[in-house]
């Protein structure tokens, strides 16, 4: 059975918290309002159920190596999101389906691949995982890593098919890839939002020509 969209897969200890000082969020607020313009994250009530798609992320500068800021689950269909609206992931547990997240709002789904990105490459500073049907079907004639259609979002398995994306693809250069198992599914990464977006925006216009 496939898991239904933007519903949490793992197992998540939330701790109530003040939101974060809006001077943290600049950049990913104001890429994530590109991609909501752009359609890559939004809510649409004839695709996926009706229900919100499309999440971002930025490397918490802190004495955890792994921490990072997430919008909050079920947040794709609003315009404009707010501190209130990005929790930050504490730690996780792939092997335990296990997220500890504190803020406002609960974490996005997708929460363990944006944090299996983190733990791979401490690099990576930006994720973004957006909805695009241009970049999904033509993911082989771009020449980006596609995750088998088997493995579903938001779970232990996509976490570990993307460890394996870097051992045998070159998706640590390419910075991209699609998730097969999930629909217009694609993940974006960088050591800066900026990088992160710029990617996929590089893609979007390879698969749009």
């Amino acid at each position: 059975m496939m898991p239904q969209e933007g519903v949490v897969q793992f197992n998540l200890t939330f701790l109530p918290a003040d939101p974060l000082p809006a001077a943290m969020l600049g950049s990913l607020n104001a890429w994530r309002q590109i991609f909501y313009k752009l359609g890559l994250i939004g809510q649409d009530p004839h695709r996926y159920g009706g229900l919100g798609f499309g999440n971002i992320s930025i490397r918490l500068e802190s004495g955890n190596a792994t921490s990072f800021i997430i919008s909050g689950t079920q947040t794709g269909g609003m315009d404009k999101l707010f501190p209130e609206h990005y929790p930050i992931v504490k730690t996780f547990d792939p092997a335990t389906n296990s997220v500890v997240a504190e803020g406002v709002i609960r974490p996005s789904s997708e929460s363990l691949t944006h944090g299996s990105l983190y733990r791979l490459d401490q690099t990576i500073g930006a994720v973004i995982h957006v909805h695009s049907p241009d970049i999904w079907t033509q993911a082989d004639s771009i020449e980006i890593p596609v995750i088998h259609r088997d493995v579903h979002f938001g779970t232990p398995e996509m976490a570990e098919a993307v460890c394996r994306l870097f051992q045998s693809t070159p998706v640590s250069i390419l910075k991209i890839f699609a998730m097969g198992g999930h629909e217009d599914g694609i993940v974006a990464f960088g050591s800066s939002m900026e990088q992160a977006g710029l990617t996929l925006v590089r893609y979007l216009a390879l698969a749009t020509v």
